[in-house]
């Protein structure tokens, strides 16, 4: 970085009227941030290990790399450091799992203002049956679909339909801490499988459990 023409030292005071010039090469090393696009098992936390389990990024190696990645772009391991989710997947959830080392796109997907869907297919049971569909009541769907508090706070509206008879589609524009595993529990209705197929435009496909892509020059969120 360069303050009027001269190159800049760590701690300069600049003027508010200074000239300031970033170094293209910092724009291409911001370039060479990578973003994965991982399938998550379940017993993987999203962030930080914690109570004895390894978080998700541990899984970012050459050995587990989808071996149909569209994108051909050599393995490095300064790849699978630095990683942080942007967005989390329960332990005993999982699904598409975003891990990138660029800020922006962390931003984009969980900063506040974040309104990016999420689309996730929930399996579950009401008052004990599996063929939840058939008896569970349409004013409860409805309330899922809007109507619902969770600590205190009304819920934005989420698109919540039947995908067949045992599983949900939640599209949601949030995510709170357990949000769809709450949300069912106030309606009656019991989780026994989430799964995240769905970032933005960012499809989960055909990636296997367990492994990683990367996302791909084309791709946006």
């Amino acid at each position: 970085m360069k303050v009027n023409g001269e190159m800049a030292v760590l701690g300069q005071r600049v003027m508010p009227d200074a000239r300031i010039e970033v170094d293209p090469a910092a724009h291409q090393q911001q370039a060479k941030r990578v973003t994965i696009l991982l399938h998550k098992p379940i017993g993987y936390v999203s962030g930080q290990a914690e109570d004895g389990y390894e978080p998700a990024s541990v899984l970012v190696t050459a050995a587990n790399r989808w071996k149909d990645d569209p994108l051909r772009r050599p393995f490095h391991p300064g790849h699978g450091r630095h990683l942080a989710p942007a967005g989390r997947l329960d332990i005993d959830s999982t699904g598409l799992l975003v891990l990138t080392q660029d800020g922006r796109i962390a931003r984009h997907l969980i900063g506040e203002d974040s309104d990016v869907e999420k689309e996730y297919l929930v399996r579950v049971e009401y008052q004990g049956q599996a063929k939840a569909q058939a008896v569970f009541p349409p004013e409860a769907l409805q309330r899922l679909q809007h109507g619902l508090w969770l600590d205190g706070k009304a819920l934005k509206p989420a698109k919540v339909s039947w995908a067949n008879e045992d599983q949900l589609r939640f599209v949601l524009r949030e995510g709170r801490k357990r949000q769809i595993r709450r949300m069912c529990e106030l309606v009656g209705l019991k989780v026994v499988g989430l799964k995240r197929v769905r970032i933005g435009s960012v499809v989960l496909g055909k990636l296997p459990m367990g492994q990683w892509r990367y996302l791909r020059d084309d791709e946006r969120f």
